[in-house]
């Protein structure tokens, strides 16, 4: 009887890991798509998991964009050369940025879920137009 349950709690916690997955974004001065990105600068996440922002480069924050977040998220800003974990707590588009780049088109996006009933607010907020551009390219990818 102790074995059985020593195993099943074993297993509790072996399966718990599996359950959330963390997503490493990195944030450069140059990268695949160019000058000032998140890489990748599209990440497909569940509820629950979490979303680590790695400054390679220095300068570097993660912050979101005002207004661009599922209802019930608290706006976040992570201060500028440090590792930011973000969790992902309800479905929906998460707009992303650095704060010091967003002209320079330095922006992300989150879908967690299916969920993209705010996918309308971010595709018409007001942004700089590289960063407009850049959050454009990203929605493309959005599961609707």
């Amino acid at each position: 009887m102790k074995r059985s349950i020593s195993v099943a709690l074993a297993l509790a916690f072996l399966a718990a890991p599996a359950m959330a997955a963390d997503h490493r974004v990195e944030m450069l001065n140059k990268g695949d798509e160019g000058p000032m990105v998140f890489q990748p600068a599209f990440v497909q996440a569940e509820v629950g998991d979490t979303i680590t922002f790695v400054p390679t480069d220095k300068s570097h924050d993660v912050a979101s964009i005002k207004g661009m977040l599922p209802e019930g998220v608290e706006e976040f800003k992570s201060k500028v050369n440090e590792e930011y974990v973000l969790t992902v707590t309800e479905p929906g588009l998460y707009g992303l940025r650095c704060s010091p780049h967003t002209p320079m088109g330095m922006v992300a996006l989150v879908q967690v879920g299916a969920d993209a009933s705010n996918y309308d607010v971010l595709a018409e907020g007001k942004l700089p137009k590289r960063a407009r551009a850049r959050l454009d390219a990203e929605l493309a990818k959005v599961t609707r």
